[in-house]
């Protein structure tokens, strides 16, 4: 999903070279090399909130330190401690979802699948720089007939470096599907609807994990202890693609 511009096959004037270098100069400076695929509409625009609100009624929290930089969405605990969710306002029903994450060690989190307002969904995992657990899929606030680990996670996962996750999820009792940078990880479906009140249809989620103390501990561990001091998630190029009922 990375433009890449080659001159060698193109025969141009000299006006169309000059413009295309300077859009290939551009991309390379500004990091914008990231092109959305066809079908896809983007739910995160990099410059601000819009479109996405804070949950006042989650557990994890309701003032999480959330907000744009560089193009990314951070979220920090704010105060040390309580963390929270950040929903769309937007709900969908079968979708593929595509993000790019980073995280520092020493946290946990989440991306939320048709949650509630309150964060009661289908979860996957997100621990750390992709500790243990990353990728796994199971419920939050919520008893699901079906669950998924990741194996062999260190053959895909990329340290220190944004890495991406696409998830197809379809179904009233739903099906879903995980990719992590372009590779099939797992395929997982449910035996009933578990979402409350046999929900169709729900809000995307990103999730910051509380920590059981309110005082920084150096070095940091998450989550029945403490959250790693000034360590963030990190999202960008959010993006959706709604798949039309048959």
């Amino acid at each position: 999903m990375e433009i890449n511009i080659s001159l060698k096959n193109y025969t141009l004037g000299r006006g169309n070279k000059l413009l295309l270098i300077f859009i290939f100069i551009g991309n390379i400076v500004f990091g914008q090399k990231f092109q959305v695929p066809d079908g896809f509409e983007t739910i995160f625009n990099g410059k601000d909130l819009d479109g996405w609100h804070l949950s006042k009624t989650n557990h994890h929290g309701t003032k999480g330190n959330f907000y744009v930089e560089e193009g990314a969405l951070i979220m920090k605990q704010y105060p040390y401690g309580q963390g929270g969710i950040i929903l769309t306002d937007k709900k969908y029903r079968d979708f593929e979802l595509y993000l790019e994450f980073k995280g520092h060690p020493g946290t946990n989190g989440g991306i939320f699948l048709r949650s509630s307002e309150s964060g009661s969904a289908y979860q996957l995992e997100l621990a750390g720089d992709g500790e243990s657990g990353t990728g796994d899929f199971f419920g939050e606030m919520l008893r699901t007939t079906f669950n998924a680990q990741v194996e062999n996670l260190d053959e895909v996962w990329k340290k220190g470096e944004w890495n991406s996750f696409h998830i197809r999820m379809t179904g009233e009792v739903p099906k879903v599907t995980l990719w992590i940078n372009g590779v099939h990880i797992w395929d997982a479906e449910g035996i009933r609807n578990d979402l409350i009140a046999d929900a169709t249809e729900g809000m995307i989620a990103l999730q910051l994990h509380w920590s059981a103390t309110l005082q920084p501990v150096p070095g940091g561990r998450c989550c029945d202890f403490s959250w790693r001091p000034d360590a963030v998630h990190a999202f960008r190029n959010i993006m959706i693609k709604e798949i039309k009922k048959e």
